[in-house]
């Protein structure tokens, strides 16, 4: 069985925790907002219009009804797809977690089959690739069932290129990225600017902490040459 997973979190930073989870499965959509006794801070709130009202009396992620489905279908002959999973595992093997089948990121794998993206986030695929066509009405960007259902269709657009097994095998291969998309070089391409600016790139690699490990692989490829 295919489970379609999205989360939304109070931030991006490792202290932060799940304030919504939804899942996507062959006959099931389940959605629940969750309380993990943290805080969401009003940038949190501006992207996933979830504020601390809304989960007050909310169950804990263990606790929701999504959970126990996922915890429930924890095994391995079932896959877990998302985007950016790395992210999304790591935030349920906080509170203990681990999923034991296989795994697909839709975000590794449009970096492999289409390299020449602008952008990678889901929001973008969504316009980029036309993936609105066959959503259903009442789409909610950062809204995570909303989000797992448009995580379908671009797992489901990619099976027109490559098979399931191959998006697995992807999905665990980092990926040799053709342009930057942040800083003064944002859609520059990195071999040009291993050429005309290479101090930028090592200062990329020494000065950022927190640096994608696909933009870190891609970087040090171009700059070996």
């Amino acid at each position: 069985m295919l489970i379609f997973l999205d989360l939304e979190t109070t931030g991006v930073q490792n202290t932060d925790r799940v304030c919504s989870i939804a899942i996507v499965s062959e006959d099931k959509k389940l959605y629940n907002l969750v309380n993990e006794g943290k805080k969401i801070p009003p940038l949190a709130s501006s992207i996933n219009h979830i504020t601390n009202e809304m989960i007050k009396d909310k169950p804990t992620l263990k606790e929701s009804e999504t959970f126990k489905f996922l915890e429930a279908n924890n095994n391995e002959d079932n896959i877990l797809v998302g985007h950016n999973i790395k992210f999304d595992l790591q935030k349920l093997a906080d509170i203990g977690f681990y999923f034991k089948g296989r795994v697909v990121d839709t975000l590794r794998v449009t970096k492999h089959l289409i390299p020449e993206c602008e952008f990678f986030s889901l929001q973008f695929l969504r316009y980029e690739l036309r993936l609105y066509k066959n959503e259903p009405k009442g789409i909610v960007a950062h809204h995570s069932l909303s989000d797992a259902i448009v995580l379908k269709e671009l797992y489901n657009y990619h099976l027109d290129t490559v098979t399931l097994d191959e998006m697995c095998e992807l999905s665990s291969k980092k990926v040799i990225l053709e342009k930057l998309n942040f800083g003064k070089y944002s859609g520059r391409y990195i071999e040009d600017i291993a050429i005309n600016d290479r101090g930028y790139l090592e200062w990329v690699l020494s000065g950022i902490s927190d640096l994608d490990e696909d933009i870190q692989y891609s970087v040090e490829h171009y700059l070996r040459g």
